[in-house]
């Protein structure tokens, strides 16, 4: 039994730090001091200057999380760099 119980234990660890390392490489890459982030003012006036109707700003795991309603009427969640305004990611929401 015993033979059995180690490989999984080793298995599990390798896999489970992988997803550690992954989720710590995505947070060092947005480790931006306070003092280095656009205020949230900023960023609702670079989206509303871009057509978004923002309607909220978030902080979110180190970065912004803009939720705001497109020229086309969707409504859109968008992640957001803190320090340049950049979009890391985005979701649309359907209606």
């Amino acid at each position: 039994m015993k033979k059995f119980l180690i490989p999984a234990i080793l298995v599990a660890g390798l896999f489970g730090g992988a997803g550690l390392a992954i989720a710590s490489e995505d947070e060092a890459q947005l480790n931006v001091p306070p003092d280095k982030w656009l205020t949230v003012t900023q960023i609702t006036e670079k989206f509303t200057a871009q057509g978004y109707d923002v309607r909220q700003v978030r902080v979110e795991k180190g970065a912004y999380e803009v939720y705001a309603v497109a020229k086309d009427g969707k409504r859109v969640e968008v992640l957001v760099h803190p320090a340049t305004g950049e979009i890391l990611g985005d979701e649309a929401e359907e209606d």
